[in-house]
């Protein structure tokens, strides 16, 4: 009999201090603030109430956030990555919102269950390496008939063929699942199908504005984490060959026709009702 070989499962712990230390890297915040709008259509889709108890789950530099926060929501905004809090608390005090800013893993919140209404993440949560780990804990914070709201790239997205060209250069840990899963309606319902009364999803576009395609590769190859860490990772021929697979991924979609940017990245806007 010939032996079986399985795949050793994957050290999801270490690909978790892999992703915190790259997501430290750069600066999100710049990336970050120029998304909004996105967590400002999450907020009204959720149709939040003023007063309700809302939970931003990797919340990066808070756009979700103030977007309930400016809905007079009692906000408390989480990410694993402290110097992206203190942006988003920034953010908040200039604008005047008493929001709460705690440091917590996506995967083991700090919270008992049942303690807001709403829960958000918005291009977020996607990332974290245990899927069905996070995808329970957005569930058990939030109360019965309570609503989680989710911003995911599409694996068919920009973005996610984004990530995917990363992945030719930096291949990931063997096992892993893919982020741009939590882009599918399939993905959702394994995630949320047994603790969710309904479930709603629409499809969006977010579009990127940039000075050009180049101004696009500068700023994420500088600020967004997983871009910066892959250049640094590639010896300069390979760098070259990198940007010029994003340019003809960009010049694939671009619609702006005057030589800067406008490209369209598509999402799966998330309402998921708890039973």
């Amino acid at each position: 009999m010939s032996a079986v070989l399985s795949t050793p499962a994957p050290d999801l712990a270490a690909v978790k201090t892999r992703q915190q230390a790259a997501w430290s890297t750069g600066n999100y915040a710049v990336v970050g603030t120029t998304l909004q709008i996105v967590g400002e259509d999450l907020c009204e889709v959720l149709d939040l109430r003023s007063g309700s108890r809302v939970l931003d789950v990797a919340a990066g530099n808070g756009n979700a956030t103030l977007a309930a926060a400016r809905r007079f929501c009692e906000v408390t905004s989480t990410d694993y990555v402290a110097s992206l809090l203190e942006s988003g608390k920034a953010r908040a005090q200039a604008e005047g919102h008493p929001v709460k800013f705690q440091e917590a893993d996506a995967e083991d919140l700090p919270f008992p269950e049942a303690s807001f209404d709403a829960v958000l993440s918005t291009f977020g949560v996607m990332f974290t390496p245990n899927q069905e780990k996070a995808a329970g804990e957005l569930a058990r914070v939030c109360k019965p008939k309570g609503k989680i709201g989710l911003a995911n790239w599409t694996p068919e997205s920009f973005i996610g063929q984004v990530f995917k060209t990363i992945g030719k250069y930096l291949p990931p840990a063997p096992g892993v699942k893919s982020p741009a899963l939590w882009g599918t309606k399939e993905r959702i319902e394994e995630l949320f199908g047994r603790s969710a009364g309904e479930i709603r999803w629409t499809k969006r576009h977010f579009n990127f504005r940039y000075r050009s395609p180049e101004h696009w590769i500068e700023v994420f190859r500088t600020y967004y984490g997983p871009m910066n860490k892959t250049y640094a990772a590639l010896d300069a021929g390979k760098q070259a060959l990198f940007t010029q697979e994003l340019l003809e991924l960009i010049a694939r979609d671009n619609r702006s026709g005057d030589g800067t940017l406008v490209l369209p990245s598509a999402y799966l806007e998330v309402v998921i009702e708890r039973k």
